[in-house]
């Protein structure tokens, strides 16, 4: 259970895809019914349902009951890589997931959340539009289809103790997740010591000095409680948390084509409605952290050190294959 709640914000996002709604009923005695299970990390009665209820009476409405979902959500199947593993085994059909999720697809969408690449939502959504058919097709040839796009926040640095720039953090404790590429290397391009726990174990390791530095959106700072133990966090964000809902190509390919574009557009109005809401949660999840205390480092003052320790962490991913070189010069390109 170490990634569940790691998971668990970033599932939010995508939520407005993974709805427990009523069975579609058909009007038609004779016609066939295709059932999509589908999972999410999403808690029962989150702020989100009311989008997801909407989201999923829309999908029963336009397919006229041909098209039903079945939803496992909650966190009871895991971590966003257990639910890939699980439709890769055919016990599930469709999920939300969050970059390391993605990355069990097609490892090089890893790109989208590289470090200093890609800040703003006007940035991510410029490069998603104009490599649309390219970053397609990496899903696809993973035997996935995507529905939807969604994003879970930014994520800044938070420490325990003072810090200006990079150089400030050094040899410092610092969370690099688990089975996660982007946050191992942009914890060792900032000098820090990368610690590999799960989410469930960050509250625990600030309380004993094991973390001091925690990479994180300002929601699951707020969230989990960590901002407790944490008293110091950048006035900029290195990435956005990229992530996705996607289902089984096998079982897309069940579906009518005008279903599929009917279980496309509904997916793309529901998460586009998500987007609004997980950013006003993250911008005042922000504002609540400094109310409550925690101090505000102006990166600008030192925009140059904090822009060379990402540039570093990009280029060492490109170099470890987690990405193309050429594919972040693409990336680099598009969001101009």
């Amino acid at each position: 259970m170490q990634h569940r709640k790691q998971a668990l914000v970033v599932a939010l996002t995508f939520a407005a895809l993974f709805v427990p709604g009523r069975p579609a009923v058909s009007q038609t005695p004779a016609a066939t019914t295709t059932t999509i299970r589908i999972a999410s990390l999403a808690p029962p009665g989150s702020s989100f349902v009311k989008v997801l209820k909407a989201w999923s009476r829309t999908l029963e409405k336009e397919t006229e009951g041909r098209v039903e979902l079945r939803v496992f959500s909650g966190g009871s199947d895991g971590s966003d890589r257990d639910l890939i593993k699980r439709i890769k085994d055919g016990k599930l059909d469709a999920a939300g997931v969050a970059t390391t999720g993605l990355s069990m697809i097609a490892k090089e969408l890893q790109v989208l959340s590289a470090p200093g690449l890609l800040t703003e939502d006007a940035q991510l959504d410029r490069v998603r539009e104009k490599l649309d058919a390219k970053l397609q097709k990496m899903i696809e040839d993973g035997g996935f289809k995507l529905l939807a796009w969604g994003d879970g926040g930014k994520n800044r640095v938070f420490s325990s103790s003072p810090f200006a720039k990079p150089a400030d953090l050094a040899g410092k404790p610092t969370w690099a997740g688990k089975n996660n590429a982007i946050g191992m290397a942009y914890a060792k391009a900032l000098g820090t010591k990368p610690v590999r726990v799960g989410a469930s174990e960050v509250l625990p390791s600030l309380k004993n000095a094991a973390l001091e530095v925690v990479p994180a959106s300002a929601m699951s700072a707020v969230a989990f409680q960590w901002y407790t133990k944490l008293n110091y966090m950048t006035s900029s964000n290195f990435n956005i948390i990229v992530g996705g809902s996607v289902i089984s190509r096998e079982k897309f390919d069940e579906l009518s084509k005008a279903d599929q574009q009917t279980l496309l557009d509904t997916a793309k109005r529901a998460a586009s409605k998500l987007d609004e809401i997980v950013g006003r949660d993250d911008d005042r999840a922000y504002q609540t952290l400094l109310t409550r205390g925690i101090s505000e480092v102006d990166t600008s003052a030192n925009a140059a050190a904090w822009d060379a320790a990402a540039k570093t962490a990009r280029e060492q991913l490109a170099q470890n294959g987690v990405y193309s070189k050429s594919l972040l010069q693409a990336v680099e390109a598009a969001a101009e």
